[in-house]
């Protein structure tokens, strides 16, 4: 987590559930517009992709689906 969602946390959490609740609408309209379809990658996303393109390392659905337990 970085630094600055770690101190939107922080200050969330000083906010009575209401305006938790509020912030929280609001962030996530902030994120919709920003990415309405989910399909833009964050930084972190971004550089774990292309860690995994440098290493070449593949893995089969099925390894997938037993890894995440489906």
């Amino acid at each position: 987590m970085s630094e600055i969602t770690s101190k939107v946390v922080e200050m969330m959490e000083m906010l009575p559930e209401d305006d938790q609740r509020f912030a929280f609408e609001f962030i996530k309209k902030l994120v919709l517009a920003w990415d309405p379809d989910y399909t833009k990658l964050t930084e972190s996303e971004l550089k774990i992709l292309e860690e995994a393109k440098d290493d070449s390392y593949t893995i089969s659905h099925e390894n997938l689906k037993r890894e995440l337990g489906l």
